[in-house]
């Protein structure tokens, strides 16, 4: 689990209490229930009216997956396609069936069954693209309906600003009440910036990171096990899927590794490769 998200997300908040507090004030005169609710309301209603259900549900269907950012590391992925290969070298094509009903990834079980039924293999690349652009369309709807709740709240925000403001000088007559109406009153902005700035924004923009990286391993997966459909020699295919991989990327996924079964296999690889580079 990546904490990223929520750890951002509370230092933001907090700083904006901190400041406040710092200042002399009050924090619960910014906890002001009728603004929030025009504010947040508002907001998803017309993220609603400008989306589709389905499209909203899916939307925040996605937001445990951004809360927690479970991603693979491509050394993890390298490290599998590599093992395929060499039972692929070794026991053929038809070996790669069990491993695809072993597997939970049904991305890379459909590539390996595919393979495994002997599917061409221009074909099985159509498939596996179509596959990866239809994760990205899914990916795109949830992040962009965030990104809209963000472009909505500033402006309700202010809107609730104004009703309040009209119920302001509804009361010029009681001038000791003015000061604290009017504050008030403002309360629908700042709202209206926090939640655009501190939750749909940053929402927006990690659900829009984590597919990225899902794109990046689906399209690492995918030219992997064509490579190993075509019999790619595992140590070359090794580096060349290295090579697809940014290198700051690379490094970070190699330093946080956990030393689980993935890193295992990795170890493994590079001692047959050290073997036969001291046999050459």
């Amino acid at each position: 689990m990546d904490p990223a998200t929520l750890i951002g997300i509370l230092l933001a908040f907090g700083s904006v209490f901190a400041m406040v507090t710092m200042e002399g004030g009050h924090v619960e005169s910014l906890l002001l229930l009728p603004p929030m609710v025009l504010v947040f309301g508002a907001t998803l209603a017309v993220g609603l009216a400008g989306s589709t259900l389905k499209s909203t549900l899916h939307a925040f269907k996605s937001i445990p997956a951004a809360v927690k950012g479970r991603t693979v590391a491509p050394l993890d992925s390298i490290d599998q396609v590599v093992t395929l290969a060499e039972k692929a070298r070794s026991e053929g094509l038809l070996s790669l069936e069990a491993d695809a009903q072993e597997t939970k990834d049904s991305f890379l079980a459909g590539a390996l069954q595919n393979i495994a039924d002997g599917t061409d293999g221009d074909e099985l690349r159509l498939m596996l693209e179509d596959e990866i652009h239809s994760k990205k369309v899914s990916d795109q709807t949830a992040s962009k309906f965030f990104r809209s709740l963000g472009g909505y709240a500033p402006t309700i925000g202010i809107i609730g600003t104004v009703v309040s403001l009209t119920h302001v000088l509804e009361n010029l007559s009681d001038p000791s009440n003015l000061g604290p109406m009017i504050a008030s009153a403002f309360v629908a902005t700042l709202w209206g910036l926090l939640s655009a700035n501190f939750l749909w924004l940053p929402l927006a923009d990690r659900l829009a990171k984590i597919s990225e990286l899902e794109l990046d391993r689906m399209t690492l997966l995918m030219e992997g096990v064509l490579a190993v459909q075509a019999g790619s020699q595992p140590l070359l295919l090794r580096e060349r899927l290295k090579s697809m991989v940014p290198p700051h990327t690379l490094k970070a996924g190699k330093a946080g590794s956990s030393g689980g079964k993935n890193d295992t296999k990795g170890t493994a690889q590079d001692g047959r490769k050290d073997k036969l580079k001291a046999a050459a």
